[in-house]
């Protein structure tokens, strides 16, 4: 039976008269070398925060994000150069890149949440308070709810190996919306608020993880939602807009790729220090009991 996605792709004009793909193609090779040095970036980071930095609440977000950062541009790698030998896209491409794409949206959502509450509570959110294994804990829930959340669904509507049924393909997208929905809605109202918080509510600046929680908001807007968007409308899209889907990965890549960079530059005191040393600055735990959360600003009045 000719599934939907097929139907799209039979009749879609665009492809006919193949006028974006000179621009397809520019973007592909922009993609593979974004994620050629992404995958140096985060090799440095997995390797530096993994073993030389002491684990903390949130540097173990910031851990598994890296480790999801790095499947997923390994696999973007590994593709595109099959697809490269081979001449034509593999069907397991996206589901399979999608997968740990959507584990780093949800270790987004957790670690930007998680860095609010500790910011609206300090007391109660502080390292010594807290359980010992939080974060590592809910880190290994993510990478299992997200399994269920995204094959399940690519399994249903024919992206994997089985053919696509219509009504639980669905069911199962439908959840799977609702949910990135929600990531993404959170880790935009978290960077919403401590950007608001900062700077009319408090006397004292936010902690550095609180800062990175807002640069993942403005990256999450410009660089991780076209993908969400995409697999949330995939058939309209991939018939009305052919460019989106490579547009939409290039800029997944970027996004993936600029992390390590940016915790180097968060890190930096002065422009020839090295990377290492940048990078345990910018990723070390600091105490949060020196955080006194949100504080009215009486004395400005």
């Amino acid at each position: 039976m000719l599934s939907i996605f097929n139907f799209w792709d039979t009749f879609n004009i665009w492809a006919i008269f193949d006028i974006w793909g000179p621009i397809n193609r520019v973007l592909f090779f922009l993609s593979l070398t974004v994620s050629l040095a992404g995958l140096a970036g985060n090799t440095l980071l997995l390797w530096h925060l993994g073993l030389h930095i002491k684990k903390g609440p949130f540097n173990t977000y910031l851990l598994h994000l890296a480790a999801a950062d790095f499947l997923f541009l390994s696999c973007q790698v590994a593709f595109s150069l099959a697809k490269i030998v081979s001449g034509h896209e593999f069907k397991l491409h996206f589901p399979v890149t999608f997968l740990w794409f959507a584990v780093g949206l949800w270790l987004l959502s957790a670690f930007s949440v998680d860095c609010c509450l500790s910011y609206m509570l300090p007391s109660y959110c502080s390292p010594n308070c807290r359980p010992r294994h939080t974060s590592f804990v809910l880190c290994l829930m993510v990478w299992a709810v997200t399994m269920s959340v995204v094959l399940l669904p690519a399994n249903a509507c024919g992206l994997l190996f089985n053919g696509m049924n219509l009504l639980v393909c669905l069911k199962y997208h439908w959840v799977s919306v609702i949910w990135f929905a929600l990531l993404a809605g959170s880790v935009f109202g978290v960077c919403k608020f401590l950007l608001v918080s900062e700077n009319c509510c408090s006397l004292q600046p936010p902690p550095k993880f609180c800062k990175l929680a807002q640069f993942f908001g403005v990256l999450l807007l410009f660089c991780r939602l076209p993908l969400v968007v995409y697999w949330c409308l995939r058939p309209i899209i991939k018939f009305l807009l052919p460019f989106f889907f490579p547009l939409a990965t290039l800029l997944a890549c970027v996004d993936s790729s600029a992390k390590p960079f940016l915790y180097y530059l968060r890190g930096r005191q002065h422009k020839k220090e090295p990377v290492l040393a940048a990078l345990s600055r910018a990723l070390g735990e600091e105490s949060q009991s020196s955080s006194g959360g949100i504080s009215l600003p009486m004395l400005r009045v």
